[in-house]
């Protein structure tokens, strides 16, 4: 039988950047077998489980470009059936009502924390009669742990993991308002989801201890499971927002290409020899989850924005004009045809440089800009009367080229005559040529962008400057 593999985000707030990776790793383990990948939406816990939620953990897996197969399991969708399995186990003797008060479960936590221990219910309704329970209070369902003996895990990717049971204490499967609890819900929903293979965080290694003995009391097959670390910061401290731990709705808006994260979030704790890019094709082909490390990966968000640049500079420059559009109708701009057509001419130059889809949009806005430019600070120093002698000389050779002969060789040949004619660097004319036609000391060769600007354009933008 192919691998079935689960997806289970609660939805009390964004796709987080490590859930992310967990879908990853389940979606590329699914495709390299061959198997199932399925979505279910945990969310049991109606306080803080929102629509919204719902829909940017859909919208964020959506942008990644991680498909499930089947449409997504509602877990409080399924609360009966989850209900019906916990009184199955009472009727069987595996689970009982325990009908400790709270300040009784009070006492228990101040006797831990005086021993120094964690807090575990001893079990005083674990074998009491029904008739000894008090009247008018309702009762929790808490699950017959083993109290003697080991349980051993054979994880694949932290090895063999072995806990002795006198460490596990008896759970709460529903409770008092009978509600189900998160450690009934996911073993009951794995079950009847056929799921094969559990990967999910090592945070929930010690869960997986105690869902084993529900899956052994309902006589259920246990999954095969993979605890894979948690992503730590570049100082090594638990992953926080900032170090990165943010939404992923916040890396398409901070500029990052979904095949660049795609890639990016692969390299964090799983590996294939030396490759440090590659495609999701070939992700796929590679992806073994006997290869995931079992150390903490660091987000880094340097190697994160080198790796975006190599997939903007690989881009099809019409699917980069389309992403840039939005962002710089945001700043103002009014995109025409003419404007677009500019702007797909100049894409090859522009995408050498970026490495956020911010910065190709940013270094993109000059093109398309209403006269006078904005100057910065860099550019208007080099607009001194120097710089301004330097763009008047060009400008009058400039007008003799027709726009047949205006392409980048035409260009320059014409630059270097003018350097050459008056005795000055090709330096000293493209330095301030370049502040005159962008705004700025920093852009693609100035040949090329009178290149991709036309004649007319170009012109334009020098006239007003030699008056």
């Amino acid at each position: 039988m192919p691998p079935i593999v689960r997806f289970a985000p609660s939805p009390t707030g964004y796709l987080h950047i490590g859930s992310a990776r967990t879908a990853l790793f389940n979606w590329l383990y699914a495709r390299h077998t061959g198997g199932k990948c399925l979505l279910r939406i945990e969310d049991t816990d109606r306080k803080r489980s929102t629509q919204p939620a719902i829909n940017a953990i859909v919208k964020g897996l959506e942008w990644l470009g991680l498909d499930w197969d089947d449409e997504p399991v509602f877990q409080f969708a399924r609360l009966q059936r989850h209900t019906e399995v916990a009184y199955d186990l009472v009727k069987r003797g595996l689970a009982y009502k325990c009908y400790c008060s709270p300040e009784e479960l009070e006492e228990m936590r101040e006797k831990a924390r005086a021993e120094k221990r964690p807090m575990k219910y001893d079990g005083t309704w674990r074998d009491r009669e029904p008739a000894d329970a008090p009247v008018g209070l309702d009762p929790v369902i808490r699950f017959k742990a083993p109290q003697t003996g080991e349980t051993t895990i054979n994880d694949m990717v932290q090895g063999v993991v072995t806990v002795a049971n006198e460490q596990l204490d008896d759970m709460i499967l529903l409770r008092a308002d009978g509600t189900p609890t998160y450690m009934l819900s996911v073993v009951v929903d794995d079950h009847d989801m056929d799921i094969t293979h559990i990967i999910r965080g090592d945070d929930h290694l010690n869960n997986a201890f105690r869902q084993y003995h529900l899956f052994k009391a309902m006589d259920w097959e246990v999954p095969e499971y993979a605890h894979i670390p948690l992503i730590h910061g570049e100082d090594g401290a638990k992953l926080s927002k900032r170090h990165g731990a943010l939404g992923v709705e916040a890396y398409e808006e901070m500029g990052y290409l979904p095949e660049a994260m795609r890639n990016y979030l692969a390299r964090l704790g799983w590996g294939h020899g030396d490759d440090e890019i590659f495609t999701t094709d070939q992700a796929i082909e590679w992806f073994d989850v006997a290869n995931i490390g079992k150390s903490p990966a660091r987000f880094d968000f340097a190697k994160l924005n080198n790796l975006n640049g190599h997939y903007i500079r690989e881009a099809n420059d019409q699917r980069l004009v389309d992403l840039i559009k939005p962002r710089l109708e945001k700043l103002g701009q009014v995109i025409s045809p003419t404007d677009e057509a500019i702007l797909l001419k100049g894409m090859p130059g522009l995408k050498q440089r970026a490495k956020t889809m911010v910065e190709l949009a940013d270094s993109a806005a000059f093109y398309i800009m209403p006269l006078p430019l904005p100057m910065d600070e860099k550019a208007q120093k080099l607009l001194d009367d120097t710089g301004l002698q330097a763009v008047a000389l060009m400008q009058a050779a400039l007008t003799g080229l027709e726009n047949g002969q205006w392409t980048e060789e035409s260009l320059e040949a014409i630059a270097r005559e003018v350097a050459e004619t008056n005795d000055i660097k090709l330096g000293k004319i493209a330095q301030p040529m370049r502040a005159a036609l962008t705004g700025s000391n920093i852009s693609p060769s100035i040949f090329e962008i009178m290149s991709v600007l036309g004649r007319e354009q170009t012109l334009q933008r020098l006239d007003q400057w030699c008056k």
